[in-house]
């Protein structure tokens, strides 16, 4: 084969290549139905955690469920073991989680206003973007915790009671000073 017509040959594959791809680009934008609701997998894992649970889940094992964006308003979780769980985006506004032992828990931007969270163990949890207004903290052990300065502050003004099982006081826990 000539020089030139190899190089027209590539010339025209390269062509057809750009062709096939502006093409696949065009059906995947324009040509298929968008999903108006789509599932990553960890939410489809929470949502496989959420078919297990009940309004009582007091004692119950879920160490490691994930309850993403979750609706977990007033469930009673006391006692509850949920070490390792995630609570990412759930709302436990009036929830239960007395003396639940929630250590390792990652609970970024989710609402436990209101909650009971009093002898619960919360060491080594993060809880980034979490709120606690009006929740009930006495002797809860947040030893190691990461929380936002302002929740640290608003957790401090009202931090009372030492942990039956650790031993180490809510303030402390928190870094009060």
């Amino acid at each position: 084969m000539a020089p030139v017509q190899k190089k027209r040959s590539m010339v025209d594959r390269f062509k057809a290549l750009a062709a096939a791809v502006f093409l696949l680009a065009a059906l995947l934008l324009f040509g298929q139905p968008q999903s108006t609701f789509a599932m990553t997998a960890p939410e489809l894992r929470g949502a496989k955690s959420l078919q297990d649970l009940s309004p009582n889940m007091h004692g119950k094992d879920l160490q490691q469920k994930e309850f993403l964006k979750a609706d977990l308003k007033g469930f009673d979780f006391s006692a509850a073991d949920l070490r390792g769980a995630v609570f990412n985006g759930s709302q436990l506004q009036g929830s239960n989680l007395q003396g639940a032992d929630m250590r390792d828990v990652v609970g970024f931007a989710s609402g436990f206003q209101g909650a009971d969270l009093s002898q619960a163990r919360l060491d080594r949890s993060m809880l980034l973007q979490s709120h606690f207004r009006d929740a009930r903290i006495d002797g809860a052990d947040f030893s190691e915790a990461v929380l936002d300065q302002p929740e640290i502050k608003a957790l401090c003004a009202r931090a009372e009671g030492v942990n039956q099982l650790s031993g180490i006081s809510t303030a402390e826990s928190l870094g009060c000073g």
